[in-house]
């Protein structure tokens, strides 16, 4: 058997780029004469803006630290000890850099085993253990603390979470086993299962202390002195946690069986993550330790060594990294400042968009429309947004004043906007109308002023065409909710100059949007991908396959929601305008199906009534349908579908639509909630074989989102 020393050095040697953690150790004495305790401050150097990981040379340097305290707890030096973080950050788990360079099974083994054999080592003290949560805690960072006696979180801290299902792992150094343990089946499937795949959602510090993860919760401003003085009272035992007794019963059974049911609503069996945290919990039960550590270490291994990780990570660093660095972008130094922006139009869009600049940029914002009564309503909307900010505490009532007051609305467009820096249209989706508006904004904006459009599909250089200064339009495409979707398309029409690009995504990073540029080619990336997707599945429907068949065809990709829901939340009208603008452009895959039309010419709002709780297809909806009777099988229908889209990316990559296949990715988890766990799609047509089925090669090198070879 390997040693813990030997197993890290072995994994420290496959990870030479380590950012690494030291594990200070300091001793002092407790208040009240509750005697010397050493405190271990995990600090990797660098300020928040570069969190504390763990990598095999932290863990190696934890555990050389853990040799000092043990050898002074045995002799009778030290009463306790401590863990705590540097400034804002506790720790944020493993290092995932180094998990991307595995590529043998027993080198990912070695990670689970050499985190669970540090860890543990902290719960076999001779004297009572505690973490002190001060700032960030995930994943490995949450798990070393559970690890410890008693634990205490600061009132401030922003994010804790045990992340690793929403990424392809598992909570592998003691959080699937741990923390059911401790707080019950019940909330551990809350903490790992359903905040995980509800977009990773963290917990605040109240949150973590209402739980019963914390057994005590202090104010920033002086935490860790709070936290060492109630440390002194549990010692000299003038405090006794009490905590309550585990449920091992059926309500166990019932929390792992509700686990089940949320990961199957979220990715439909189709990521393996979920259900190996949730095998690993159910087996907990019995509060075998040990046993648990065992089943963690083998798949953490197994899931390491799967594409899902890959592609789970790959996605991650899409969004961190190359996300926030747009590919293609001008030189930032070319954006002009914007001091005010102007919106055409005060319907539900544009009124969404009037609150967004506001509440970004801070600057006056004026909207315009057609009668003043819309105008009215689009300046209500966005009052009562802020109303509602102040309502939740968000923000307090200086700020609701100062933003009420920066919000306008003006019949003439001349008045509005004859000082406005960036001027959007959020106007109806037909060329005519948005080139009309275009001029009227030219006669009255300053010359230097950028014109955004917000269209969905159509061409920003047609739009721009009949202007004098066709060089400052811009497409910069948002999608529905606005507040709630990241992603935004800037797209660069043939005549758009680089001073127009820059400040659009100057105003992207402001809006905290991310932001990929995209050429000015039909429907851009996401609505042009999702059309095709759409498209193949109205076309088996109007074929003759039943509409369940077609939905639950695509259910193995773990998508948000079903294809026919989407369309629904899009509005079956605009999904018939963007197949009818596609198929103009490109006839020969995109249809029109006359059942969709059908659909929208009867008014409908969708395929489906929801009367029991669940979606029906909807009678009325049913009796329009005209199918012919060619039926299909899931499997066959899948195979059509993701045929459909491979073709697509590979036509948009060579068109140039984007930079890299990278770019799509991007596009499909910011803005049409692709999972994580696919890498958004070019992973996942790789992975499946489709890409190179469908266009001979794959859309990433081998590597890249997979296990390297």
């Amino acid at each position: 058997m390997s040693t813990t020393a030997e197993l890290l050095k072995g994994a420290a040697e496959l990870f030479p780029d380590e950012v690494v953690t030291q594990a200070h150790v300091r001793h002092f004495d407790l208040p009240a004469g509750a005697g010397r305790f050493a405190l271990i401050t995990l600090d990797n150097g660098l300020d928040h803006t570069k969190p504390t990981t763990f990598g095999p040379q932290s863990l190696a340097n934890l555990d050389t630290a853990i040799d000092q305290v043990e050898r002074e707890a045995a002799a009778g030096d030290i009463v306790g000890v401590g863990i705590t973080g540097k400034p804002f950050i506790f720790a944020v788990g493993a290092d995932l850099k180094g998990v991307e360079l595995l590529k043998k099974h027993e080198d990912a083994l070695a990670i689970g085993k050499g985190g669970h054999e540090v860890f543990k080592r902290l719960a076999a003290l001779a004297v009572p253990t505690f973490a002190y949560y001060n700032g960030a805690a995930m994943g490995g960072g949450v798990e070393v603390g559970l690890h410890c006696k008693y634990r205490t979180v600061s009132k401030a801290l922003p994010a804790f979470s045990l992340p690793e299902v929403f990424l392809g792992l598992v909570p592998g150094w003691g959080g699937c086993t741990l923390l059911p343990n401790l707080i019950g089946a019940d909330k551990a499937v809350s903490v790992i299962i359903e905040n995980s795949l509800n977009q990773n959602k963290q917990l605040k510090g109240q949150q973590v202390y209402d739980l019963g993860i914390a057994d005590a919760i202090f104010e920033d401003a002086d935490f860790l002195e709070q936290s060492l003085l109630w440390t002194a009272s549990v010692l000299k035992g003038e405090i006794v946690v009490d905590r309550p007794v585990i449920d091992r019963g059926e309500a166990w059974d019932q929390a792992v069986a509700k686990g089940r049911f949320i990961a199957d609503g979220k990715v439909h069996g189709a990521a393996p993550a979920a259900y190996r945290a949730l095998d690993i919990i159910a087996a907990a039960k019995n509060g075998d330790l040990q046993q648990g550590y065992d089943a963690e270490d083998v798949a953490l291994a197994d899931l390491i060594m799967g594409g899902e990780l890959r592609a789970g990570i790959y996605a991650f660093n899409l969004v961190q990294k190359r996300g926030k660095r747009p590919a293609g972008a001008p030189d930032k130094n070319l954006a002009r400042p914007v001091t005010k922006v102007g919106v055409v139009g005060a319907g539900l869009m544009a009124s969404q968009l009037a609150l967004l600049f506001l509440r970004r940029l801070e600057v006056p914002v004026v909207l315009t429309d057609i009668d003043q009564e819309r105008i009215d309503k689009g300046v209500g909307y966005v009052h009562a947004e802020i109303d509602k900010l102040l309502g939740k505490g968000r923000i307090n009532q200086d700020k609701a004043n100062r933003l009420k007051a920066l919000v306008t609305g003006v019949l003439d467009k001349a008045e509005g906007f004859s000082d406005a820096d960036f001027v959007i249209e959020a106007v109806f989706e037909e060329i005519g109308v948005k080139q009309q508006v275009f001029a009227e904004v030219e006669a009255v904006a300053p010359a230097h002023a950028i014109l955004a459009t917000n269209t969905s599909s159509l061409s920003v250089s047609e739009m721009a065409s009949k202007l004098k200064n066709p060089e400052r339009v811009v497409g910069f495409h948002f999608f529905n909710p606005v507040a709630v979707l990241p992603l935004l398309e800037i797209v660069r029409g043939e005549q758009t100059d680089d001073a127009s690009l820059a400040t659009a995504f100057a105003v992207a990073k402001k809006l905290k949007k991310t932001a990929v540029l995209v050429k000015d080619a039909p429907a851009f990336v996401v609505n042009r991908i999702l059309t095709r997707f759409m498209g193949e599945i109205q076309n088996v429907i109007d074929e003759g396959t039943p509409v369940e068949v077609a939905e639950k065809a695509v259910e193995p990709l773990g998508l948000p929601m079903s294809p026919l829901v989407l369309l629904e939340l899009v509005g079956p009208a605009i999904g018939l305008h963007v197949s009818e603008t596609l198929n103009k452009a490109f006839p020969d895959r995109f249809t029109v199906s006359p059942n969709l039309k059908a659909v929208v010419d009867a008014g409908k709002r969708g395929f489906y009534v929801y009367d029991s709780g669940k979606p029906e297809l909807d009678p009325e909806v049913a009796a329009l349908l005209k199918q012919g009777d060619t039926v299909l099988t899931e499997d066959q229908v899948r195979a059509r579908v993701l045929d459909a889209v491979a073709q697509e990316i590979g036509l948009m990559l060579d068109e140039g639509v984007v930079a890299e296949a990278q770019d799509i990715d991007l596009c499909l988890i910011t803005g049409a909630g692709w999972p994580f766990h696919l890498g958004g799609i070019t992973p996942y047509l790789d992975r499946e074989g489709v890409s190179e089925r469908v266009n001979g090669k794959r859309f990433l090198e081998p590597g890249v989102a997979s296990v390297p070879a």
